[in-house]
């Protein structure tokens, strides 16, 4: 590629945090008009990189040791602070992994979008209003008049993505750069993002640099993509030529571990399956499977739901009272050794179920029966007994541990306070054995959760939770903030525990193929009703409500040679 023929090229770009270089001799390039995706697991340099084109690496602790980055052949390093803020926003826009930290929770959000009309084409408040009005409808927001008027905690995730994509495209930027934006989100909200972000890509002809963590997904959009591992770019090929022959053992990680949708395996291979050539195939036949299935609901129900409801009633000013029901006329039983899995998107009740199954929101009506007792009735020995018997899996694994105790000391309080063990000696040595269970090394036992990585602190958080030998465990969203590859580990090591303790999972995620990888039997949640269920396989393949169709067709699918 010619230098006049780059929009952006950056050459030999190497970063240093602290004496310690994190961005090893860095180069690409991306043309006028095109889609770049670049992945790589966290803490491979993918935001780094994007920070240092943006201009917002911190000063303190960084030092740019070589390269350039050259934006229409100017080397925008050696750019002052004003030059930088007159390319951001004007030609270069950048949409952040969390809206929520992205925009400001004491301004309504028409407001902050028509800040930077006004910040950088100089326009009176009247106009800009007019131009985010229309920004708005083009990022397909309902009710625009509403949303202009709105604080970001009152919309959805979905929405507030669509306000911080407004906000940087306002400027109508040259490169547009979009990191991780769609990592929190359903995936039909994902789905919805991806077809808007091309859609506007190819309205104003800009580029976009695009990071994710799924090659998948950035197979959706991108023209091209590089892959970035430990602050290297390993390989930078056209997409579809990248899918169909990898260069390297990595990149064929990213691309397979991802649960298959075709395929039933017992375990996912990993990135380190990979690097150690240790990949073997495990596959689970259909008679296996039914065959495990026959004697799993043989059995009387562990749990059963009967015509639950919940409730909740929302104050809407002094004499203004609003009813929501999150959780509608549900009935289903799981059964010992079962995972089930329970799928829907944000909203549809998932969480307020699994908070009803853990006694920790009271029931508005219905009935659960846990070993055949119905847990409302429960004397305070029997509750105790259910608080260890039903145990949850969190979703933000950092927010459920105490930062300022060590790990050792975190999986070591519930063993206490259910009296598990004799004294804290032998607790202390259940402990190391359950961190070496997770794939944890013993000597993390007097470390913090802040010293430790997203993937590492979810095992910690497993730890935790199996401490108490529970029979039924609640998964709720426990994968949904990993990468692809770490998830891979996640899922693999609740199966492992699963066989080799016994355990019975009920599996939530907004994600369907993974809780269909996981799931004997499945349930399509919406608006707090079950609308589907049935044999995780079956369902997946014959999807019957357009709901559940919807649900599988925002599956990021990779390209395939067929």
């Amino acid at each position: 590629m010619q230098e006049s023929e780059a929009l952006l090229k950056v050459n030999n770009l190497s970063i240093s945090f602290n004496e310690k270089q994190i961005i090893h001799n860095v180069s690409f390039s991306i043309k006028p008009n095109t889609i770049l995706g670049v992945v790589g697991e966290s803490g491979s340099g993918k935001s780094v990189t994007s920070m240092a084109i943006m201009g917002l690496l911190p000063n303190k602790i960084t030092k740019i040791n070589s390269g350039e980055i050259l934006y229409n052949t100017n080397n925008i390093l050696e750019f002052s602070k004003e030059e930088y803020q007159r390319l951001r926003g004007n030609n270069i826009g950048m949409i952040f992994q969390e809206p929520m930290s992205a925009l400001n929770p004491s301004m309504r959000c028409g407001k902050q979008v028509a800040e930077v009309l006004q910040l950088h084409l100089n326009l009176p408040l009247k106009k800009a209003k007019n131009i985010v009005m229309q920004l708005f409808t083009k990022v397909k927001l309902p009710n625009v008049e509403r949303i202009y008027n709105s604080y970001p905690h009152e919309l959805s995730g979905g929405q507030k993505q669509r306000i911080v994509i407004a906000m940087a495209i306002a400027c109508k930027p040259a490169l547009l750069i979009a990191d991780e934006p769609t990592t929190a989100l359903d995936v039909t909200v994902q789905k919805e993002i991806i077809e808007l972000l091309k859609m506007l890509q190819q309205e104003y002809k800009m580029s976009i640099i695009f990071i994710s963590h799924d090659l998948n997904l950035v197979s959706e959009i991108a023209n091209e993509t590089l892959v970035m591992y430990q602050g290297k770019i390993l390989e930078h090929q056209k997409t579809d030529k990248l899918f169909f022959s990898p260069k390297t053992e990595y990149t064929k990680a990213l691309i397979t571990s991802r649960p298959n949708d075709t395929i039933r395996l017992k375990r996912l291979p990993t990135v380190s399956d990979y690097i150690n050539n240790q990949v073997i195939e495990n596959r689970i036949t259909q008679q296996e499977r039914k065959q495990k299935h026959i004697v799993t609901y043989a059995q009387k129900p562990l749990l059963r739901i009967e015509s639950v409801s919940k409730i909740f009633t929302i104050n809407k000013g002094w004499f203004s009272k609003k009813q929501f029901k999150a959780v509608d006329n549900v009935s289903f039983s799981i059964y010992e050794g079962e995972t089930l899995g329970l799928v829907g998107e944000s909203g549809c009740g998932k969480s307020t179920l699994g908070n009803l199954i853990l006694n920790l929101t009271p029931l508005t009506k219905g009935t659960i029966f846990y070993k055949d007792k119905d847990i409302s009735q429960l004397s305070n020995s029997e509750m105790k007994t259910l608080r260890k018997d039903i145990q949850l899996i969190f979703q933000d694994p950092f927010a459920s541990l105490n930062p300022k105790i060590t790990i050792g000391k975190a999986i070591m309080e519930p063993m206490i306070a259910h009296q598990l063990w004799e004294n804290n000696t032998q607790r202390k040595h259940k402990v190391l054995e359950l961190l070496k269970r997770v794939g944890l090394d013993e000597s993390y036992y007097n470390r913090y959760p802040h010293e430790f990585s997203g993937g590492q602190r979810q095992r910690i958080g497993i730890a935790r939770t199996i401490a108490l030998q529970p029979k039924l465990i609640v998964c709720d969203e426990s994968v949904s903030a990993l990468d692809i590859s770490v998830q891979a580990q996640v899922l693999n090591l609740l199966n492992e525990l699963k066989e080799n303790y016994k355990f019975t999972y009920l599996f939530i995620s907004h994600d369907l193929s993974v809780v269909k990888y996981m799931a004997d039997n499945l349930l399509v949640m919406k608006e707090g009703k079950i609308v589907e269920s049935g044999e995780a396989d079956y369902l997946y393949n014959n999807p019957k409500q357009t709901y559940t169709q919807q649900l599988i067709g925002a599956i990021p699918k990779a390209i395939s040679n067929d």
